[in-house]
């Protein structure tokens, strides 16, 4: 079974960065996960030109978009992690989005979406600086599972666990608890 794990993260040693390390780590063995750091991509932003819906690829010059797409063609589930910037997910890791959404869904002739990569599951997880429960209450973390959550929607992914760390900026690092969390998750996947 191939595992995409898309680390939104700036942060090698971050929160989010070990959140996934341990869901990565946890999978059972007939699981290959390929994770790509996606600050450290070289990926130009999506022009807008809609070509990719008719071609079914990106017309723009060969980048590590079109390598993580292909990747993503053939994945049987994703893992998705990005911490918290203004109750969205990471600019990085819209872009990305962006320029992968030929693989993700595809298009009628009518123009009614078409999700492609139906009954796959998907894993989402994200951490802000503020504190439970204000993260809560205002929407930080939840801002990220919305914005993660509508684009594998329409991409047919089914999400199946989710996991949120507030706090961060005083406890940078993952409580046994959370660990256990993240093994719970890894299980979900396969």
């Amino acid at each position: 079974m191939k595992i995409v794990v898309l680390n939104g993260s700036p942060r090698r040693g971050g929160v989010v960065s070990q959140m996934l390390g341990h869901v990565a780590a946890h999978l059972p063995e007939q699981c290959r996960a390929e994770e790509f750091f996606v600050h450290d991509l070289q990926v130009k932003p999506c022009t807008g030109c809609m070509r990719c819906r008719t071609l079914g690829r990106c017309v723009l010059p060969e980048d590590d978009a079109h390598r993580v797409a292909e990747l993503l063609r053939d994945a049987d589930a994703l893992v998705v992690g990005s911490p918290c910037y203004w109750g969205n997910m990471t600019g990085e890791l819209k872009v990305l989005f962006d320029r992968v959404v030929y693989v993700m869904m595809g298009e009628r002739e009518n123009g009614i979406p078409v999700p492609l990569h139906r009954g796959k599951r998907a894993v989402v997880v994200s951490a802000c600086n503020t504190v439970w429960p204000f993260n809560v209450w205002f929407g930080q973390t939840g801002g990220v599972f919305r914005s993660v959550r509508e684009i594998l929607r329409w991409s047919g992914y089914k999400v199946v666990g989710t996991l949120a760390k507030g706090g961060c900026r005083k406890q940078g690092g993952l409580t046994p608890r959370e660990i256990m969390k993240c093994k719970k998750l890894a299980k979900k996947i396969c």
